[in-house]
């Protein structure tokens, strides 16, 4: 990954953002992405590989944690980041859309020229829709995701045992889910900042209107 590229993006969503936004993306890279890079990732490096059912029977381990995981925590959180990001950077290429409309209106205007957008990042007629629709998608994709986790792991909790019985197993199994304690913590960790961001970015979005 190129850090360089990735600061400037940074850099430049931080320019155009009011203050509730900054803190927002502060939250976003530093209690969320780092933690999702540094940690998370390794916690859950070995969720398939140590789920032991007590049962030799072939298969069975491989059906009752595709029951129990659907999908696993990790890529959900790398899909939610993601979407949850992208609406920022929208915002950043209506700013340079606006700084080339100007840059070919001052070349072909000449002595003519009539400045139409004083302050390309100010947040007025069209970026400002772009802004606030990008606080309303970044809070949905949030609700959507914190949605999905309740749906697939109710009260975002793994239990330490789970039982199966699921074809081709021959009865009912035990089956052993890897640190499930430090999982736990992770996932309330990730919740409860995902939370945090839903009502800043709802708090940014009222302030937005409240200001024009």
């Amino acid at each position: 990954m190129n850090w360089g590229v990735f600061e400037g993006l940074l850099s430049g969503v931080n320019k155009y953002s009011t203050a509730f936004g900054r803190i927002w993306l502060s939250l976003v890279f530093i209690f969320r992405l780092l933690v999702y890079l540094v940690a998370a990732e390794r916690v859950w490096s070995d969720d398939h590989k140590d789920f032991d059912c007590n049962t030799r029977q072939p298969g069975c381990t491989n059906v009752c944690y595709d029951h129990f995981f659907p999908v696993s925590h990790i890529r959900l959180w790398a899909l939610q980041l993601i979407l949850v990001t992208c609406p920022s950077f929208l915002v950043l290429m209506h700013v340079a859309y606006r700084e080339a409309k100007e840059q070919r209106l001052r070349e072909a205007g000449g002595d003519n020229y009539r400045c139409i957008y004083p302050n390309p990042g100010k947040k007025r007629g069209g970026l400002w829709w772009t802004y606030l629709f990008s606080l309303i998608f970044k809070a949905g994709v949030d609700v959507v995701f914190l949605y999905i986790f309740y749906r697939f792991y109710r009260n975002y909790t793994l239990p330490r045992v789970v039982k199966c019985e699921l074809p081709p197993c021959p009865n009912v199994v035990d089956c052993f889910i890897s640190r499930p304690t430090e999982k736990n913590i992770f996932t309330l960790f990730m919740v409860v900042t995902a939370c945090v961001c839903v009502v800043l970015s709802l708090i940014e979005a009222a302030y937005l209107i409240g200001k024009r």
